[in-house]
C-alpha cells in the first residue's frame, strides 16, 4: 500500500518538474518521472497480495494476470523511443535557435 502513495507522489513530482522546467532537457526528464511512476503504480494496482506468478504457481488457484504486465513492457519500450525522439528533436532545436530555454524558443520569430 505504502508503495501506491510513493508512486503518486513521484508523478505530482514529475508534474511539478513538468510545470517549472526552463529547459527542454528538463522537460524531457520530468516526462520520464512521470511516465514510469505511473508505470509502477499500474502494476502495483493491477496485482493483488496472495497471487502467484504462473511460473511457479502450484495450483491454478489466484494467479496473476500476465497481460497488464506486458501492456507496461511495450509502454516502456515505446517511452524509450519517444524520449530518444524528444532528445533528438532538442538537438535540432539546440541548431536551429541556439538555446534550449524555453523563454528563448518562445520569443523568438520562427
Amino acid at each position: 500500500m505504502i508503495s501506491i502513495y510513493l508512486s503518486l507522489i513521484l508523478v505530482l513530482i514529475g508534474f511539478y518538474g513538468l510545470m517549472t522546467s526552463e529547459t527542454v532537457i528538463k522537460t524531457v526528464l520530468s516526462f520520464n518521472i512521470v511516465e514510469a511512476s505511473l508505470i509502477v503504480l499500474f502494476l502495483n494496482l493491477v496485482s493483488l497480495d496472495g497471487e502467484n506468478v504462473p511460473i511457479y504457481a502450484q495450483s491454478l488457484q489466484r494467479m496473476v494476470d500476465p497481460l497488464p504486465q506486458a501492456m507496461m513492457l511495450t509502454t516502456i519500450v515505446i517511452g524509450a523511443a519517444i524520449t530518444a525522439l524528444v532528445l533528438m528533436m532538442s538537438i535540432k532545436i539546440f541548431h536551429y535557435f541556439g538555446s534550449l530555454k524555453w523563454a528563448e524558443i518562445l520569443e523568438r520569430d520562427i
